[in-house]
């Protein structure tokens, strides 16, 4: 079972405007609550690609119990922690521009922390936890590191999709896969990444500090995979981009949904880049019939022929 946390949640309030004035009445030309926060996404594209899941968290109040809702209407396995105060509500402004608005969240104790802990001290060494998305200020700032360690300890299989320090510091307990952008690919090592190329190289310094599987996405560039054997570069499918929210936690659910099908690494870096493209290509997350319309236009070849080491 895939398991993904997200550690501040929200409901976000979707509205579609033609034009955004600012001091002026607005008038949406449609609106949508949507179940929000990069774990969760990851669940619910696993769920369209035909993966189950189950999402853990913190929610609160009417909020709280919305995203629940909408989730478990969507067949998504939850066990969310309550936490005292609202889930936060994250308002996005879809005109000419995209403008979000995102609130702070609710305040997480520690006990309600160590709670998280120990649901994922009771995973299996069959299992894979997704941990994705911003710390809230009332955690820790190494909450990744202490769940990287539990799962170490466990022989648990952990994905990272986090910036910088909280990402980095996860290294050392050999995380299964990661996926910075080339921004944060560039943060981390210090140094720009302008191609296909670069990436794969700094990317081999992440899996030489610890990664076994780096995938990078270079937005319509394409993106790149590397492991200790294996390098692999791939172009971007053709399409129009509508938002990029979503677009990342979609690469992570369609690599680890083709994985989870036996699938060959190859078909699932096409499936991963696929599935981050149909989201951004779209005003929501991806559909499957989204995902089979870009597929092939994915293609993926080994750096210079080989495994590129």
């Amino acid at each position: 079972m895939i398991y993904t946390v997200t550690l501040n949640p929200s409901l976000d309030y979707l509205l579609t405007l033609d034009s955004l004035s600012l001091g002026a009445l607005n008038r949406s030309t449609s609106d949508h609550f949507l179940a929000g926060g990069k774990g969760i996404n990851v669940s619910q594209v696993l769920t369209t690609l035909g993966v189950p899941s189950s999402a853990f968290g913190f929610t609160g109040g009417f909020t709280g119990r919305e995203v629940e809702r909408l989730l478990q209407k969507a067949c998504i396995s939850t066990n969310f922690i309550s936490v005292e105060g609202e889930t936060r509500v994250n308002v996005k402004l879809r005109a000419a521009e995209e403008t979000e608005v995102n609130a702070a969240g609710p305040i997480i104790d520690s006990l309600r922390f160590e709670k998280l802990k120990a649901q994922v001290k009771n995973l299996g060494i069959h299992d894979v936890l997704v941990l994705s998305g911003s710390i809230p200020s009332s955690l820790p700032e190494d909450t990744y590191e202490q769940f990287a360690r539990l799962c170490s300890k466990s022989g648990i299989r952990f994905v990272v999709d986090a910036e910088g320090t909280s990402l980095m510091k996860t290294l050392p307990f050999r995380p299964f896969l990661i996926k910075p952008n080339h921004h944060e690919l560039g943060e981390m090592v210090g140094a720009e990444v302008s191609s296909l190329q670069d990436a794969v190289k700094h990317a081999k310094t992440l899996v030489h500090l610890g990664a076994e599987q780096v995938i990078v996405s270079l937005a319509g560039d394409g993106a790149v995979y590397v492991s200790e054997s294996l390098s692999l570069i791939a172009n971007a499918p053709k399409g129009t981009v509508q938002g990029s929210v979503g677009a990342g936690d979609s690469m992570v659910a369609g690599f680890l949904a083709a994985l989870e099908k036996d699938e060959p690494i190859e078909q699932a870096f096409k499936l991963s880049i696929a599935s981050g493209s149909a989201t951004a290509f779209s005003d929501r997350l991806c559909t499957q019939q989204q995902v089979d319309a870009l597929l092939p236009q994915v293609v993926v070849k080994p750096l210079e022929g080989g495994n590129g080491q």
